[in-house]
């Protein structure tokens, strides 16, 4: 559940598709044990030399580590910046389906794009909503 609105300082500097990758990986590591290219390659839609170049600016930036050929893992930082990203999303998700009726798929969508814009008042005032309707994030 989410109790409280995060702020973007762990994100300042980060772009949408730094944080999509970075929420990504997160998530494709929750569902198995080891992260590859080509797991990013398909959940993000995008070319594996894609995913190599975004990931060599991630490991720049001390978000993440990949060994050539390797797994693919998130420093503490990244770790922090993913799940702030994954919990925009959820949020932004549950408050379209649960209270606009949004249909799922189109609210997963537009969550994704939605989630990089909020202001941490946006997300605070949303979870104080979502939260006094009695609902769960």
């Amino acid at each position: 559940m989410l109790a409280e609105a995060h702020s973007h300082s762990s994100t300042a500097g980060l772009g949408q598709s730094a944080e999509d990758y970075l929420e990504a990986v997160l998530v494709l590591g929750e569902e198995k044990r080891v992260v590859r290219v080509k797991d990013l390659s398909e959940r993000l839609r995008v070319s594996k030399p894609s995913v190599v170049a975004a990931l060599a600016k991630l490991e720049r930036k001390g978000l993440a580590r990949h060994e050539r050929y390797g797994g693919i893992e998130l420093t503490p930082r990244g770790r922090r910046v993913a799940q702030e990203t994954d919990r925009r999303h959820r949020l932004v998700k549950a408050f379209l389906v649960r209270v606009l009726g949004v249909r799922e798929a189109t609210a997963n969508h537009d969550a994704c794009r939605i989630e990089h814009s909020l202001s941490p008042e946006t997300v605070a005032r949303l979870v104080e909503f979502v939260q006094r309707r009695g609902e769960r994030v």
